[in-house]
Order: C-alpha cells, then structure tokens, then sequence
C-alpha cells in the first residue's frame, strides 16, 4: 500500500476536524464504544496523520500502536500482557495529527485533557512537539509518554518531572552509538560532514556525534555541515556544498520524509557514490527505499527497535501482526508506538488502582520500572526513573534481489550510549565517557 492509499484510508475513518480527531470505529486504533465511561480507559494518541511526515512515520507508528490496543482489548498479547484490557480496563483512544507546530500541538495537548477527558496521552514525534508539550504535562498533571522524540533537552529543561516519561532513547544514546559504529567498522575515515533539519533535534544530534567523534576518532576531521530547514524537502544546494567537500563519511539525523528526500537526491547527484550516509534514523527507510539507497549505507533505529528488534515473543507477535495487516514488516516508528503502549499497560496493570489509575498511579508504577517489550527489556533508568536506557544498533543496508536487509550489526548497551543518570551528557562526552560499558 503506498503513503496516498494509507492517509486516503485513515481520512476516511476520522471524524472532526484535523487538529482534532476522534476515530470512530473499533477498526481503528481500537476504539472502544461503551455506554459506562468507567468501562474504559482513555488514552490520546499524537502522531503525525498529514504532511512529509505522515507516510514514513506518523502512519506507521499509528498503525503500530492500533495493533497492540486491539490485541489488549481482545487480551490476545503474548505473556506478560495476556491479560484483557488495561487493569482490567477497554482501552479507547483519541487521535491527534501532529501537524502544525508547537503551538498548535501545546492547544491540542490541552484539548485531550480538559475536554476530551482522556487519562493519559501518548505521542510526539517532532522534538519541538515534545519540548514545548512536556511543561504543559507538569502543569496539567496528566500521566504522559513520548514514543519518540529524541531530544536531550526534554528531561533537561523540567527539574523533577513527575508526570512525564519517554519510553525511547534520545540523541545522545544514538550518536555516541553512531561514532563507535564509525570508529569499529570505518575507522579509516578522515573526512566527516553532515546534514541536519535546522531545530532542536538536528542541532543536538551533530553536537553529540561531533564531540563523541573527538574522542574516538580523534584523527578524522570534521569539514562540513549543512543546516535545511524542516520539511525543506529539495537539497540541491546541500548536496552540492557537501561535493566540494569531499568526505568519506555523511552523518545525519533527518527523518522521515527529509531523510528519504535526502538520500534519493544525493545517490542520484552521485554523493553518496563518494562518501557514506550514516543515517541515525534510517531504519524507518529499510523496506521504503526500494534499492535508492547505496549497498553499505549505515542506518540506525533509534534503539532496538524495526529491524533491529531481538527475536522474542513480544517481536515475533509484532511482526507476524503487522505484516499480516500492512503487508511489509514494522519500522522503528511502529515498534516504537508500539513499546509505549505496553508501557501503558504495564504502569496500569501494575498501578495498584481499582478501576481507572490516577495519573499519579501510572507515574508511580512506570517510575524506574523494568518491563518487557518488542525491543526487549525496558529500563527506565535515566531522568531520575522517567527515561528509558537500552542498547543502541547500527548495521548497513544492503538491497539484494529485491530484498532489504541489514548487515553487519553491532550493538552498544545503554550503559556505553547513555551518560549516568545526573550528569550532562554533553559533559560526559567530553570527559571521555568515564563510567561507560560498552563490553
């Protein structure tokens, strides 16, 4: 099914406007109908529904999360989830499109909770969504999870969060995985350049890799690095200022529909014939570009997540589950919506609550919880018990016979990727990553 049919199909299954969307049917995102509100446990899900970043990664990531809630309501997950419902709860969802910026999505963030009543919401891919939603969280005292977005600064910028956790890794843990990648398998590489979307997430993403290529590849040079704007979508300026620069290798942090513009442009202009991409969110791209990607590209998954999951029941569930449905296997995106909502019913299952938990009772029962996923064991470790610590993967893409796969994997452990908790990442990169183990 290509981007155009699976948004045709989710316009027609939504029902309000586009910042504001209810779905209406237990086909989607299992949405459960009941007269008795205490039945069922309400939850909003933000993702991105329209724009560049709906196909590669909003939808999947919807339809990731829409599999798991089904199974919950139908109690049909693999242990430790078999359980029916969440604490015992129908889980009913209201979706929101991510689109429209940081302001739009702090209105729709209050939207959910004081008018639509959810009892907890879960989303956020772009990281300025995220930043500007996670104090309105605390201020709101509303039980919430950032599926993705990556930024160091979420748990940086709130003293103590009580309410807010991320069930995902950030970019600190994805660039210092991406230089020891570098630096095991390329170590020959002189010329480093780069490319990032101009906000946030770019701009922590190449501080974290160049300070960690410092360290361990103190020989390599960084030459150059390009700075778009989000959503630019046309790199022709980019790429010929990268040429003139000669690399070897090509860092960068772009998502989404930007990363594939990106890499589709640059192999075409013969850029990616000179130097290797490594692409620290990749993976959402593995089954997407259909041999446009050079054999050897590095992709990263954000953690352990796509085609990096590790063979468990929980992944092979998944992955059976969301081929049969979408016809091509999960991305990190739908993994990583799917790990949060399991996180979701872990922290209710686990609440203690009679009924519906209180925001307060998830928080209580996710805070420095270990709990079992499609990526393996989650261990919410770092921002004082609210940011989960896993391991972090690269491998190359190759395409062969018409056939995406990953190759040469390595994988660095959370203790290796993260800083301890308490200290600041950027200031442990630079002490030398004192602490890390990465054995």
């Amino acid at each position: 099914m290509n981007t155009t049919q699976q948004r045709s199909i989710w316009q027609k299954t939504l029902l309000g406007t586009a910042t504001s969307v209810a779905l209406a049917s237990a086909g989607m995102m299992g949405m459960v109908a009941s007269a008795n509100a205490q039945d069922t446990f309400k939850v909003g899900f933000v993702t991105f529904l329209s724009g560049g970043a709906s196909g590669p990664f909003g939808v999947p990531a919807a339809q990731g999360a829409d599999i798991v809630v089904k199974a919950i309501n139908e109690g049909t997950l693999p242990a430790p989830y078999n359980s029916k419902g969440v604490n015992g709860l129908q889980l009913e969802t209201v979706v929101i499109d991510e689109a429209g910026g940081p302001t739009k999505q702090v209105e729709e963030y209050r939207n959910l909770v004081q008018r639509q009543n959810v009892d907890a919401v879960i989303g956020y891919i772009s990281s300025g969504d995220c930043l500007a939603v996670g104090p309105v969280a605390e201020e709101m005292k509303m039980f919430t999870i950032a599926f993705d977005c990556g930024t160091p600064r979420l748990f940086q910028e709130i003293e103590n969060p009580e309410y807010l956790f991320r069930t995902g890794l950030d970019a600190v843990a994805d660039n210092v995985g991406a230089a020891h990648y570098l630096a095991e398998t390329r170590p020959e590489a002189k010329r480093i350049a780069g490319i990032q979307q101009n906000y946030a997430w770019g701009q922590d993403s190449w501080e974290d890799f160049t300070l960690s290529i410092e360290q361990l590849m103190p020989e390599a040079e960084i030459v150059n690095n390009q700075t778009p704007q989000i959503f630019q979508g046309s790199y022709g300026t980019e790429i010929s200022a990268l040429q003139t620069r000669r690399p070897d290798i090509i860092h960068s942090s772009m998502w989404g529909g930007d990363m594939e513009s990106f890499v589709a442009q640059a192999n075409a202009r013969g850029l990616l014939g000179q130097a290797t991409a490594l692409l620290t969110t990749g993976e959402s791209g593995l089954h997407r570009f259909d041999g446009q990607a050079p054999n050897g590209t590095i992709l990263g998954g954000r953690g352990p997540f796509g085609g990096f999951m590790p063979e468990n029941d929980l992944s092979t569930w998944f992955t059976k589950a969301y081929e049969a449905e979408h016809g091509t296997p999960p991305s990190y995106p739908a993994s990583k919506a799917a790990q949060a909502i399991l996180a979701l019913k872990f922290a209710a299952d686990n609440s203690g609550a009679e009924g519906v938990p209180t925001p307060e009772q998830l928080a209580a029962a996710l805070k420095g919880a270990k709990f079992e996923s499609v990526s393996g064991t989650v261990d919410m470790a770092l921002a004082g018990g609210h940011q989960a610590m896993q391991p972090m993967l690269y491998g190359e893409y190759h395409f062969v016979d018409g056939k995406a796969e990953l190759r040469n994997i390595r994988s660095y452990p959370g203790e290796c990727v993260s800083a301890p908790d308490g200290q600041n990442p950027q200031e442990w990169i630079k002490a030398g990553f004192p602490g890390a183990k990465c054995d």
